[in-house]
């Protein structure tokens, strides 16, 4: 699948550098949809079985007609993962978290993309992403089989 044309705002790459800041993972309720792969790498990450992983830190959502497999969240909202360092499966990460913030709702227009700079101090700094990197994660997001 071809994800974008020569036209698109970000053809000379958007910058973006994951300060650690927790935002994305924090106090506002959530979903942190997850696939097959997600889930062994979280099972890699914890040392815990797969019916264990789904069990201690995983939920059903129910969206319309479609139910999906998400992370919990704890009571104020943070991610079932977060700790006072940050993120404890940073490296075993979600895609949905690895991606960030290269969704189709955040690269669709540059106005989607500004707006998310007011809620992300990583966006608009650091290392630039090239078009054919942010193309790659929304064609891999795009391919990608969430648990239902």
């Amino acid at each position: 699948m071809k994800y974008s044309s020569q036209d698109t705002f970000y053809k000379n790459g958007l910058r973006f550098e994951c300060t650690r800041c927790s935002k994305c993972c924090r106090h506002d309720p959530g979903y942190v949809f997850l696939s097959e792969e997600d889930i062994e790498n979280i099972v890699l990450a914890t040392g815990l079985s797969r019916s264990e992983v789904l069990e201690r830190y995983c939920r059903r959502v129910q969206l319309g007609i479609a139910e999906r497999v998400s992370l919990k969240e704890k009571k104020n909202f943070d991610c079932i993962f977060w700790e006072e360092s940050g993120c404890a499966i940073y490296n075993y990460r979600p895609l949905q978290c690895r991606s960030y913030p290269f969704w189709a709702a955040i690269v669709g227009s540059q106005e989607a993309w500004e707006r998310e700079a007011n809620h992300c101090p990583g966006i608009n700094r650091g290392k630039k992403h090239s078009q054919k990197c942010i193309d790659t994660w929304l064609e891999l997001r795009a391919r990608t089989k969430l648990l239902s």
